[in-house]
């Protein structure tokens, strides 16, 4: 009987998250979007984002690397781990977390994917990005997330309204981004900045007033070569705080 995963072993999905390249720009795109979401107080509650926020990075990707890597019945447990996370903070704040901010986050890992992907491979077919979407789609649903769209077309939709409407530039992007600077030092979040502005949308690059094109564009065709040369660790580790060395080394599977 063969072995039942979360995410198809062929799938687009697996080569997206199976490199740290990828990884990296996913979490740097969300990372912008992050401080603007106008539920942003919702990760200050616990104090450890600003506190750490390189270290809430690496938790995160832990638990989606264990759902799209694992078995069905593994995933399962991450998705419920991470429900039940959610439940025990709001039951702290004796407030729920609002439905759209659940989707906001969903929809900045599904768009980020795809975003990602396509900044450092190729474009990618209608039918991969489906199949991106329909990954997270299935993680919304064993979370009990409301409100879901039922096909790629309708979230591109509803992923464009949020975007107008869910973000704003607050006191907490403010704070947020003075933590970025904060624990990567003054070299590691321009590197950071120019990232951002590689993969987020025109929405979120207006708002953070990031110029069109970022500094980092011209080199990217360098970056692909050291890949193939296989040094690009080297460069990870210049870019990245030695204390996060063996981390980014587990990113790649």
């Amino acid at each position: 009987m063969s072995t039942e995963y979360f995410v198809d072993k062929d799938s687009v999905v697996r080569k997206i998250w199976g490199k740290s390249d990828t990884i990296l720009l996913i979490f740097a795109g969300a990372s912008a979007e992050f401080a603007l979401n106008k539920a942003v107080d919702w990760l200050y509650f616990t104090g450890r984002l600003p506190v750490d926020p390189l270290g809430r990075l690496f938790s995160t990707v832990s638990y989606a690397r264990a759902i799209v890597f694992s078995e069905k019945q593994t995933a399962v447990r991450a998705i419920d781990a991470m429900t039940s996370i959610h439940a025990n903070v709001e039951a702290k704040r004796a407030a729920a977390i609002p439905d759209w901010a659940y989707r906001d986050v969903l929809f900045m890992l599904i768009d980020y994917s795809i975003r990602s992907f396509e900044v450092l491979e190729r474009e990618m077919s209608h039918s991969e990005k489906k199949e991106v979407f329909e990954v997270f789609s299935r993680m919304g649903t064993r979370m009990g997330l409301k409100g879901l769209p039922k096909t790629f077309d309708e979230f591109e939709k509803m992923r464009h309204t949020h975007l107008v409407k869910d973000l704003e530039y607050s006191n907490y992007t403010d704070d947020l981004f003075c933590q970025y600077r904060k624990h990567l030092g003054a070299v590691r979040y321009r590197i950071l900045l120019e990232t951002q502005t590689l993969v987020v949308p025109p929405r979120v690059n207006e708002l953070l007033g990031f110029r069109k094109i970022s500094f980092l564009y011209p080199l990217l065709a360098l970056y692909k070569v050291s890949i193939v040369m296989k040094v690009d660790w080297l460069l990870k580790v210049i870019i990245l705080p030695a204390k996060y060395k063996k981390e980014i080394k587990a990113l790649d599977t």
